[in-house]
């Protein structure tokens, strides 16, 4: 087990001219607490913590995420973007898309996107992300969380049968030795600035490779959405990337995000 490298990281952003200005720290209870307490300073943007270990990290509806010390790859990012506010909401597509371009390119792993923001290989989950807006007197910022599970092998029973890690994901005959977090760490930093630049000018074609990986289309799935539980096929994604759910009365709903989103399997 070997510690992220910081200054290696900050020498790779350089040498591909990516905007961020990397920190590591060994432990910290969330990296995106820290980033929002940041934006509340008025930081700049750009601004990009990993951490080592997570003692308080979250998900959605404040769901833990199980971070063992050195194994995965948590951190937080501090956004500011350019483009209007009303298309922020499509940096969390973006981000899904990066993640799973990162995986192809550093892994012979086919990952999928489970929308609207978990990241598959083989039906399990092996990362999620999580973006929360913050207003300060600077103006808006975006914190944007990530975790991906790279080297952990064992999962809490509560975890058992429902997440993986890259590790985990390769072929019997790939696990000699734990997975290096640095090169996938740098491909994750230059994908992200990759697709974040898509936000205005591309995004239609972003969202159709969104859509040929994703996990949920077709399935029959059951979802929350303001309080009330939605039964319906995941159809496709709009132009947004938002859901189009058919439900069993024949309409067509279009969601932007929900909680607790889950198969329906047949029996």
């Amino acid at each position: 087990m070997s510690d992220l490298d910081p200054d290696g990281l900050r020498q790779e952003c350089a040498a591909l001219s990516l905007p961020w200005q990397v920190q590591v720290v060994e432990e910290i209870p969330s990296t995106s607490d820290a980033l929002r307490a940041a934006a509340l300073r008025g930081e700049p943007a750009d601004l990009v913590l990993f951490a080592e270990s997570q003692t308080a990290g979250r998900g959605r509806r404040d769901n833990r995420w199980v971070t063992p010390r050195g194994q995965d790859l948590m951190f937080s990012l501090l956004l500011r973007p350019e483009a209007p506010i009303s298309l922020w909401p499509r940096l969390t597509t973006l981000a899904a898309l990066a993640i799973c371009r990162a995986i192809e390119e550093e892994l012979p792993l086919r990952p999928q996107i489970k929308w609207p923001n978990d990241i598959y290989i083989n039906g399990l989950k092996v990362s999620g992300l999580l973006a929360e807006a913050v207003t300060a007197p600077a103006g808006m910022s975006l914190v944007l969380g990530i975790g991906l599970n790279v080297n952990t092998r064992a999962f809490p029973p509560a975890l058992a049968g429902t997440a993986t890690s890259l590790f985990q994901s390769l072929p019997a005959h790939l696990q000699i030795r734990e997975l290096d977090r640095q090169p996938i760490a740098i491909r994750l930093l230059l994908e992200l600035a990759n697709q974040f630049s898509r936000i205005s000018t591309d995004y239609a074609e972003a969202v159709a490779e969104v859509r040929d990986r994703s996990w949920l289309l077709g399935k029959q799935i059951r979802a929350t959405v303001e309080g009330q539980e939605i039964y319906g096929r995941a159809l496709d994604l709009n132009q947004e990337g938002h859901l189009i759910l058919a439900l069993a009365d024949g309409s067509l709903r279009t969601f932007a995000s929900a909680e607790g989103v889950r198969q329906v399997i047949s029996v």
